[in-house]
């Protein structure tokens, strides 16, 4: 089964550019002000739309996402919540894949079958589950794709050669590549070791390779985008909604301040194959 990510990546690659992945918190002020923001970030220039579902202990996310997710859930967020955003966003878009991000804990207690059947009527295209490992795939990672959804493995500089098999096994839809070790948003890729670990992954998998964590500005999404097929930006992302922010409600500015990040990212990596090139 196509997915909207195998066809989105597939355009992308004819065209000669990697993709631009854009990380949001679901209900980040609030849900009305998010879902103004998912609905503006593919014209923005997302190619691909990260949702994060809100948790209270969420242990692989720096600052910016914790302080993100904790206002998403003080506003009242829920997964059920974030799946009637996806429903909504999908009225006025049905091309631009969504992959849900988070934790086990939330799908865990709504129900494993019950929210890949839901996901799935409300447009979701795929999952990045960080905390369960290949040895649990029989638990999410199988029945997703079962169902339809891309489940997406996260790599890591200390994903070795003996072990990159494991977490390739079910991967489908792209590799998420973490460029730094420890918590997002805490530093910035080496482009030149990112390079390495796109090229070793790319031994393993035929499968896009997207490289994430810590990735801020337009030169650095150009730097990362001339090797890898797209530049996940998440941290920089939320940190513009918090900085637009006013006694913690959203302002006029709030979903502006989004969209000009993310046309600054999306010029970056449209420039980062033409850099390369000349």
């Amino acid at each position: 089964m196509t997915t909207r990510i195998d066809t989105r990546f597939a355009a992308l690659k004819a065209e000669g550019r990697p993709a631009l992945v854009t990380f949001t918190t679901a209900g980040d002020p609030d849900y009305a002000t998010s879902l103004d923001i998912l609905k503006a970030l593919p014209k923005a220039g997302a190619d691909v739309i990260e949702l994060g579902m809100p948790f209270s202990d969420p242990m692989a996310d720096g600052p910016a996402i914790q302080m993100s997710g904790q206002r998403a859930l003080k506003g009242g967020q829920t997964l059920r919540k974030t799946l009637d955003m996806v429903r909504a966003f999908r009225a006025t878009d049905d091309e631009t894949p969504i992959v849900l991000m988070g934790y086990y804990n939330p799908i865990y207690i709504y129900g494993n079958e019950t929210f890949l059947a839901d996901a799935k009527a409300a447009g979701v295209d795929g999952l990045i589950v960080v905390d369960l490992p290949p040895e649990a795939d029989d638990e999410l990672c199988i029945p997703a794709m079962r169902a339809g959804l891309n489940f997406i493995r996260l790599a890591t500089p200390t994903t070795d050669d003996k072990r990159l098999p494991a977490v390739l096994a079910n991967t489908s839809g792209f590799v998420y590549y973490v460029s730094i070790l420890g918590i997002t948003g805490t530093a910035s890729p080496d482009a030149v070791r990112v390079a390495g670990a796109v090229t070793r992954i790319k031994r393993h998998t035929i499968l896009p390779v997207a490289v994430g964590f810590g990735v801020r500005t337009a030169a650095q999404a150009a730097a990362i985008g001339r090797d890898a097929d797209g530049v996940v930006v998440g941290s920089a992302i939320v940190s513009a909604v918090a900085g637009s922010l006013k006694d913690g409600e959203a302002t006029e500015a709030t979903v502006g301040a989004v969209t000009k990040l993310v046309g600054e990212l999306a010029e970056g990596v449209r420039a980062a194959r033409a850099e390369a090139a000349e």
